[in-house]
């Protein structure tokens, strides 16, 4: 990056440092255009003239006044318009202070829009020009006066071009930015349409070879006894159509795949089996953890389907995480685990004297006690949601005296596994 363009960042992150430089370079110019004679017996000559103080004053409250141009152009304008029409009817010799004017409307002619920069400059060129040639000490066809029209008009059009560039430039950016997220939309809207088609084709194939084995499988049942030649080749057929249904559930699933998808786990989902090492985990962040298990089933009960013991736990992990982050520093932690018939109560108590877990009326819990006074927590939600697609309850709230109580009914036998076990 050059030195100038240095400066340049520099001036414009400082706006009213640059303001300020242009006013004194404004000044100086009006100061150094009072020198000029312009009706010397030798034409145009420099000649070391003292404008009155009138001049003066207006030459000087002229360039100030431009230094709020950007805050106020339009009062900056007036202001400016004023002083110069004062100075064109009362000086003689006359001073450039119109220079300021034309400044001035540039600066609203950049900053506003066409029909006002129309309506202000045609204004200023009239009034102005008009009255220095009316009432001005110079003959009204001078040159000075006839100055004051074209450099009036040339800072307004100077100004209207400025902000017409700046508006165009602004719309090719925005154009370019609407079209870059059209074209992410786009690839995103046909992604998922292509996902979706996969979906039912898989749902497609999937049904049609599942209802296959299921005939089939109905076939060997039935003629098992009588015929077994039969049941081995409705058995067969079984065979080869579940290894059908995963070669193409396979490709099909390997199609959803994208190439920075992580693979897929290797280890078996956590159950109540690893409860003992999830406690040990909290005890070891400082939390006091203490695990009452009354869950053996006996000989004739079924085991705990997977789906069940996953959410058991997850809604004991979850539990212990809002103990962890809202209970305080000195709660203990209760967890029990009590197989009662066909169901599986998880009970997970608290004595914090946190206050930041509130249940919202929609079911989501707003965690407006973590520390950084933010909220918007969603674990009640999730293992609300866990516990209710295996029809199962849940219930969440504050004990008596302080503390949390989050307490979980999960069916040990749910309908997945019903209908399997049915005829």
């Amino acid at each position: 990056m050059s030195t100038f363009q240095r400066a340049r960042r520099r001036l414009r992150a400082h706006p009213f440092a640059l303001d300020a430089a242009l006013a004194a370079g404004v000044l100086v110019c009006i100061v150094a255009g009072s020198l000029v004679e312009p009706h010397g017996p030798d034409g145009v000559t420099w000649a070391l003239r003292t404008p009155d103080a009138l001049s003066l004053v207006l030459m000087v409250l002229g360039a100030a006044a431009l230094v709020l141009r950007r805050r106020a152009p339009l009062a900056v304008l007036a202001f400016t318009g004023g002083a110069s029409l004062v100075e064109s009817v009362t000086g003689d010799p006359r001073a450039p202070v119109a220079m300021c004017v034309v400044v001035a409307l540039y600066t609203v002619a950049s900053a506003t829009d066409r029909p006002t920069t129309w309506r202000v400059g045609l204004l200023t060129m009239t009034v102005l020009t008009g009255a220095a040639m009316i009432a001005g000490p110079l003959p009204w066809y001078a040159q000075e006066n006839l100055a004051i029209l074209a450099w009036t008009g040339i800072g307004a059009t100077a100004g209207d071009a400025v902000r017409s560039r700046r508006a165009f430039v602004q719309a090719i950016r925005e154009r370019a930015e609407r079209a870059e997220r059209t074209r992410e939309e786009e690839a995103r809207r046909r992604v998922a349409e292509e996902r979706l088609r996969i979906a039912r084709d898989l749902h497609d194939v999937v049904a049609h070879h599942i209802a296959l084995v299921n005939v089939q499988a109905g076939v060997a049942a039935h003629v098992m006894d009588k015929r077994p030649d039969q049941a081995k080749e409705a058995l067969a057929h079984v065979r080869e159509a579940s290894r059908s249904a995963l070669g193409e559930l396979r490709a099909t699933v390997g199609l959803l795949r994208q190439s920075g998808d992580p693979e897929a786990p290797t280890e078996p989902a956590p159950g109540l089996d690893r409860l003992d090492d999830l406690a040990g985990t909290f005890r070891n962040a400082g939390l006091r953890v203490l695990v009452a298990r009354e869950d053996q089933r006996p000989d004739h009960a079924p085991a705990l389907p997977a789906a069940v013991d996953l959410a058991a736990y997850r809604v004991v992990q979850e539990a212990l995480t809002n103990v962890q982050k809202h209970a305080g520093a000195e709660a203990k932690a209760e967890v029990s685990v009590v197989r009662v018939g066909p169901h599986l109560e998880i009970t997970v108590l608290d004595d914090g004297t946190g206050t930041g877990r509130r249940e919202a009326p929609d079911g989501t819990d707003t965690d407006t006690d973590t520390g950084n006074g933010k909220g918007g927590g969603h674990g009640l939600l999730g293992m609300r949601e866990r516990v209710t697609a295996l029809r199962g309850t849940l219930t969440t709230g504050p004990r008596y005296g302080g503390g949390f109580r989050v307490h979980a009914i999960l069916p040990v036998e749910t309908h997945t596994s019903a209908a399997q076990d049915g005829p």
